[in-house]
């Protein structure tokens, strides 16, 4: 069995929701990149290295937080 994204291994802290930022989307530590965007590169094929050579500011441990926030989310709405 695969591991799991957990909140336990991630800090979700580093995903942060600001009415009116992003149009409330989930965003990366307050920046306007959300959680959207870096799975939209990472489905496009890109690596963790290259978002994080396009995007500077970014921080290697925004990734599993991202994938932690993702995961949360899908099992969420599929208990709604």
């Amino acid at each position: 069995m695969l591991p799991m994204a957990t909140t336990d291994k991630a800090d979700l802290s580093r995903i942060t929701l600001v009415p009116g930022q992003r149009s409330g989307h989930p965003c990366i530590r307050g920046l306007r990149v959300t959680v959207w965007d870096v799975l939209d590169m990472l489905a496009c094929g890109m690596s963790e290295d290259e978002i994080l050579s396009d995007y500077p500011y970014l921080e290697k441990a925004d990734f599993p937080a991202v994938y932690a926030y993702a995961s949360q989310t899908g099992r969420e709405r599929m208990l709604n």
